[in-house]
Order: C-alpha cells, then structure tokens, then sequence
C-alpha cells in the first residue's frame, strides 16, 4: 500500500446502485461495524463504489468517514460486517489487497528526513517496482506536483503545503486500483487544491477507483459522480449529487425583469397571490432578480402566469435546485466545513477515530 498524507455513491432510499445499474464495485462494504468502547463509529455501514469513478462521504466531525477509511485501508479491523476491495477480503487478504491501495490520511506521512526524491523513490522500491521505474515515477509526480525544484531538499524543510502534496504523490506512485483520499485537501491554498483536484480527476480518467472523503462541498461537487452521506456512524443518504439534491426538495425560481425598477414591485405582487405554501420571495438587487422558493410545478406555472398577466417584461427566468450545502445542512443538522487556506490540519479530526 502506498501510504501518504484519499468521493461517491447516493442513493434516496439508501441502498446501494450496483444491483439497480449492473455495475461493477470496487469496493464492497455490507454492515460494517467499529465501536469505539460505547462509541459507534461505524454502525452498520453499506457502500459500494464503482469501477474507475470517486464516491464522496460526507460528513460532519465525529461521523465516521476516517474510520471507514482506515477499515478499508486494514489499518483497523472491523467488529462486524464484510469488506472487499479491488476482489480482496479486507479481513482474510490484508497482503494482498495493500498492494492495489494507495492512501491520503489528513496528516502528511512523509519521512522527514529524506529528501522528496528520496520518499517517492523508497515507496516505489518498496512497491517492488524496478530500479528505473521508481526513479521515472518519483520524477514524473514531484513534476505533477510541483516539487521538482525542491526534490533533493529534506522534506523538513518543505512548507505544508508542500508537505501535502508530497504526501498526495506518495499515495499515487504505485499507480493503485482504488485510492483512499481522507480529507486530502484540508488547509491546502486554492492553488494546491486545484492540483490536487487535476491529479484525482486524471487519475479517474487512467480507471482508478477513489473514495473521498470530504466536508467541502465545492470538493464534492468537483470531484464526486455520486455521493454517500454519514452520520453517527450510519448511511443517512446515498445517490447522485441531483438526487440528494431533489431529495431535500424545493427550487428557486430566478425572475430577472428588463426594469430593475421592477424588482421591489415584482417581489410584493408574488407575495400578494396567496399560493398555499409559496414562501416569501426575496430581491437580490445584486444580480437584478426576485427570487422565489417554488415547491411545486403548480406553483411554478401559477408564478409565471401571474407575472405574464401583470405585464411586466421579463429579460430571464430560470430554476436552480438547493445547493450542495443547502443539502448537507438538512440531512445532518451540521454545517459543511469551508476551506480554509493554511488551516491547521488538526482542527478538522474526527473524533471518532
């Protein structure tokens, strides 16, 4: 397993896709338990993660997405329930199933006293790959990542950043089948997380398997192609990011008129139709808009027909469904985390772990 510093299923009504859809899992987790003495971590967990895609597991603190990772990393060994990943038992082909995984935990790995090179060359060699094909991965990545000018620096003496992104290109120098990224760009600057994002994608692209673990929303959103949500140690939510998205329920209806002088009498003719269940619209002088929260299709064509009957000439109007952190905010009850460039690492710990 290469080792270093790791999105994504969801489905409404919490089971996984792969019997639905007929596609292959990388990874298979049924009824994973961990406690922590009367701590669940993990209470009867359910995933599967797809061939070549990312699964993202959000969560807020203390859910258990660290634990899950370190499951199926064999760093820990469950108390119940069954794992296979790449067609290894995580329990009875521990060997064998670290040799197709790489990880990102939260906090950088590195041996600090080695150079970057000299990282990247000893986990390609402890990888078994030959002699010339470590060194040619230990260039190629520490060029992917930036780190070319710094390679024969101990990596003491790297920022970290630099540190991170390190860590990053150890976990991907044995070209694993499936890669754990926990929380991989946590106090990163928005100009390494977009690296990081590159790497991933590119790595998805060559048929890598990724599960991420994530409490950025906008991570999720660039990375994930379907989503599972954790809470106290359970599958709260599982499907692709529109259906959790649909599933909270709701759009907003953006009503743009050509008169901005409109705005404020657009807003209080709606709030005046009287619509069983229509909330209160907003102005948002900023973007020239009325913005009205619509429940249903019947209200969206009683809105419409009541601005066509006024009159007023409209340049745009156009729905959006909740965001990512709308959506998050209701299924836990927690707010999603923002990046925060150069933050420390630790503040974002699970606690469960």
């Amino acid at each position: 397993m290469a080792t270093g510093t790791l999105l994504p299923m969801t489905r409404i009504d919490n089971k996984p896709r792969q019997e639905a859809t007929g596609a292959k899992s990388a990874v298979t987790v049924r009824g994973l338990v961990k406690h922590y003495g009367e701590t669940k971590a993990l209470d009867g967990v359910d995933l599967d993660v797809h061939e070549g895609t990312v699964l993202g597991v959000l969560g807020p603190n203390g859910a258990g997405k660290t634990t899950l990772v370190r499951v199926l990393s064999t760093l820990i060994t469950p108390d119940a329930g069954q794992a296979t990943v790449a067609g290894y038992d995580v329990l009875k082909q521990p060997r064998q199933l670290r040799r197709v995984i790489g990880l990102t935990g939260q906090y950088a790995s590195v041996d600090e006293k080695l150079p970057g090179w000299e990282n990247l060359y000893m986990i390609g060699r402890l990888l078994d790959l030959p002699r010339k094909d470590a060194r040619r991965r230990a260039d190629e990545l520490l060029e992917r990542f930036s780190l070319t000018e710094a390679a024969k620096r101990p990596a003491s003496t790297y920022s970290g950043g630099m540190r991170r992104r390190l860590d990053l290109a150890a976990s991907m120098i044995g070209q694993p089948a499936v890669l754990y990224l926990d929380e991989p760009t946590t106090g990163l600057d928005p100009r390494t997380r977009n690296e990081v994002w590159h790497e991933v994608k590119r790595m998805v692209a060559d048929g890598a398997t990724v599960l991420l673990t994530t409490q950025y929303m906008e991570e999720a959103e660039q990375l994930a192609s379907e989503l599972t949500v954790i809470d106290r140690g359970k599958v709260i939510a599982s499907g692709r990011i529109d259906e959790l998205k649909a599933r909270v329920g709701g759009r907003t209806l953006r009503i743009r008129p050509v008169d901005p002088l409109e705005l404020r009498p657009l807003a209080g003719m709606l709030d005046e139709l009287g619509l069983t269940g229509l909330a209160a619209s907003a102005v948002d002088t900023e973007t020239g808009t009325v913005l009205v929260p619509i429940l249903s299709d019947e209200q969206l064509t009683a809105v419409v027909g009541a601005v066509t009957a006024r009159g007023i000439t409209i340049s745009s109007i156009s729905t959006e469904l909740p965001s990512l952190d709308e959506v998050f905010l209701s299924l836990t009850g927690h707010k999603a985390s923002a990046p925060q460039d150069a933050a420390p690492a630790r503040a974002y710990e699970e606690v469960s772990a």
